[in-house]
């Protein structure tokens, strides 16, 4: 498919001001629903499996099952995005939050590794490690994360516990933003659809390049799909054989944050206790302000995040899909293999 002339219309094509006293975009969860969830735990328990060998059949939802149909065509044809409200943490352990919540994603799609321990299941929380740090996730601190895409087609939280203070998060449509540059700069369009170089944080096997090419936009089946870390693009210009950037494409990463940090193009989601939020990757930008947390250790903010892939995605990038490698072992073989030479 060609650039656009004209603004894309599609319907995650929104503007966050439009929605932001709006709640047609938040789905409350009923008791029904929240008893169907309590049941389908209690039949995957009884499995005795491993919570990672659950399968669908494992953790039954036959009145949900048509819901999470919906939601997914939200996600996908829809504004990209969902927030579910309303499961009640308090009365369940976090091990059967999280079981709740995988089983739930086990309808939603396939989970994918989140870095290169493999976790499939991962904890947004702050672990006290320095944010300035290079290689450092930044979900794993209080710092604020700026608007990025994370990799899989569907990118998943669930708030177990919030912040004393900030961490709101922030989504923001990449479609709108496309729009925006079309009509502001549309000088600056082509760039979008140049392969960058992004950096792997580190997270690479040895004797592999630090950094990886990948279109920031491109066009499938008729939908815009974006993939946009800026701090990644800019540490890949630390490696001498990452290309570097031209003037056009600094000129793109700086209008895409300029425009998506505009409080009229996102919406802001106060996380409570029991929220899920479930984004397309594709086509909705997210970011976490800095938040301030509790002392005491069982009160600390604690999300929970999936990254999804399903196939009903059409657009969804074969690299991003396949998650983070595991390199744990690789590195371990790597340095016994040296050691013994």
């Amino acid at each position: 498919m060609s650039i656009p002339a004209a603004p894309l219309t599609t319907p995650n094509a929104w503007l966050g001001e439009e929605l932001q006293d709006r709640s047609d975009w938040i789905e409350v969860l009923s008791a029904a629903d929240i008893a169907e969830l309590r049941d389908a735990l209690k039949a995957a328990r009884a499995t005795g499996r491993d919570i990672y060998d659950w399968t669908r059949k494992d953790f039954p939802l036959p009145g949900l099952g048509p819901r999470i149909a919906g939601w997914l065509a939200e996600l996908e044809h829809g504004r990209g995005f969902i927030l579910l409200r309303g499961f009640p943490v308090a009365e369940y352990s976090k091990e059967d939050c999280a079981g709740v919540y995988w089983g739930l994603g086990l309808h939603m799609g396939r989970a994918i590794s989140q870095n290169t321990d493999g976790d499939l299941l991962g904890h947004v929380r702050d672990t006290g490690v320095d944010p300035k740090t290079y290689g450092v996730r930044l979900y794993k601190t209080r710092a604020e994360q700026d608007f990025h895409t994370d990799a899989a087609d569907v990118i998943g939280l669930f708030c177990l516990r919030a912040a004393k203070a900030g961490g709101v998060s922030r989504i923001v449509s990449s479609v709108s933003i496309f729009n925006e540059m079309l009509r502001q700069r549309p000088d600056l369009v082509p760039a979008l659809f140049q392969s960058f170089p992004f950096d792997t944080q580190g997270q690479h096997r040895p004797g592999e390049r630090a950094w990886f090419p990948l279109q920031l936009c491109r066009f499938t089946d008729g939908q815009l799909q974006t993939f946009f870390v800026p701090w990644y693009i800019r540490e890949s210009q630390q490696h001498a054989d990452a290309p570097r950037l031209t003037p056009a494409q600094e000129g793109v990463i700086a209008f895409i944050e300029k425009t998506a940090n505009d409080p009229c193009f996102y919406l802001d989601m106060h996380f409570e206790p029991g929220d899920i939020q479930f984004l397309k990757n594709a086509s909705v930008l997210h970011k976490r302000t800095e938040y301030e947390d509790f002392d005491e250790p069982d009160m600390k903010r604690h999300l929970l995040r999936l990254w999804l892939v399903d196939p009903i995605f059409s657009g969804g990038d074969e690299l991003l899909r396949k998650g983070v490698e595991r390199i744990a072992d690789t590195v371990a073989s790597q340095v016994k293999l040296e050691q013994s030479n």
